[in-house]
């Protein structure tokens, strides 16, 4: 899965990249148009599950999921148009399964805003009024073909044409595909598939404060997932900037410290990990876990998979002898600390093929070869 990384000049997005990335190979500048090429890194959904898991199993190696980020260049008003560069860059997002649109909330006057104030609000508007006129125009030069074929009886046409036509109408509307994507019949997604619309993609916001802001990332966090209505995680790029060259028991002590400065009470202070488990979620993904003294990996499966399914994840020959799985949810494995002893406490099930896999499960596959 390939999550795109979407946004207007200096909004902190490079920054954030860099942090997101563990790695400085995204350009950082106080100036537009910095990113020319995109970058693509493969960035650990870290888990503490997979930390306590590996060691009450003694494991000699730890192993995380992983989701691939897209570092898609900037886009500006008229990009649809090709100004810009911008018919480059919306190639670039066809390709995703997602969409992240890094948004600048915090206030810098040494940091220029390319609209000359900052308002996330617009600037979300800008980003997704350039993906709406670029599918408008994509639907627009395939609506005459049709209608010719409609008039000479085509069914097929028909039926494209008229859910080409229900899209558009939407889209004028300043609608998102995506978002009524559930007034569409199983048959009519399968017919646009294939046109890899860029509004039919689901969207997280990551909404980039300054560190004063982050004592209060509740609020602003509710305030934009009611106005959006859509998934939103809080981040601070300047933060991230400056814990990057921390080890992870230094970066602890730097956010408790941070928390100690807020007058309300905050249960953590957001990070990058909220933003990469939010992304994960987002495109329906999971993971189940193997644990043993080898090692304790994390396996990425989609949501609802049976676990035949997760057994090919592993290798397929799992799924072709699939007979059945030993199946404990991670907490009571980590309580009573061995297959062993979870099997002598009844906490082990025995699972079939129809077992649709939950996430959090440990699992042991039994197979013929």
């Amino acid at each position: 899965m390939k999550i795109g990384i979407v946004w207007l000049p200096n909004v902190g997005k490079s920054t954030l990249f860099n942090a997101l990335t563990k790695s400085y190979a995204a350009d950082a500048a106080n100036f537009p148009f910095c990113t020319i090429e995109p970058n693509v890194w493969v960035v650990e959904v870290k888990d503490e599950r997979v930390d306590r898991l590996a060691e009450v199993s003694k494991s000699k190696n730890k192993v995380y999921a992983t989701i691939k980020y897209v570092d898609i260049a900037w886009l500006v008003k008229g990009a649809h148009k090709w100004e810009g560069l911008g018919n480059q860059f919306l190639s670039n997002i066809r390709e995703v399964d997602a969409i992240v649109q890094v948004v600048r909330y915090f206030k810098n006057k040494d940091v220029v805003h390319v609209e000359w104030e900052v308002n996330p609000l617009r600037d979300i508007e800008i980003i997704n009024s350039e993906l709406i006129f670029a599918d408008l125009e994509q639907i627009e030069s395939k609506l005459p073909m049709l209608e010719k074929k409609v008039k000479s009886w085509d069914k097929d046409a028909k039926v494209l044409y008229q859910v080409l036509k229900k899209l558009y109408d939407a889209l004028n509307e300043g609608k998102l595909i995506y978002d009524i994507s559930d007034q569409l019949t199983d048959e009519e997604k399968k017919l646009i598939k294939s046109y890899n619309f860029l509004t039919n993609k689901p969207f997280v916001y990551a909404i980039n404060v300054w560190e004063e802001d982050l004592c209060n990332r509740k609020q602003i966090k509710e305030e934009f997932e009611k106005r959006l209505k859509k998934p939103v995680a809080i981040v601070c790029a300047k933060l991230e900037a400056d814990m990057l060259d921390l080890s992870e028991e230094e970066k602890k002590e730097y956010l408790e410290e941070i928390k100690s400065t807020c007058d309300n009470k905050i249960e953590k202070i957001p990070t990058l990990d909220d933003l990469i488990k939010l992304s994960f979620d987002t495109v329906w993904l999971m993971y189940f876990f193997t644990s043993g003294e080898k090692e304790t990996k994390a396996w990425t499966i989609k949501k609802w998979s049976t676990a035949p399914q997760a057994a090919w994840v592993i290798h397929s020959d799992f799924e072709r002898g699939f007979i059945k799985a030993e199946v404990v949810n991670w907490k009571d494995f980590v309580e009573v600390g061995w297959w062993s002893k979870a099997r002598e406490k009844g906490l082990v099930r025995m699972e079939g093929k129809d077992y649709i896999v939950q996430d959090g499960d440990v699992i042991l596959f039994r197979f013929n070869v």
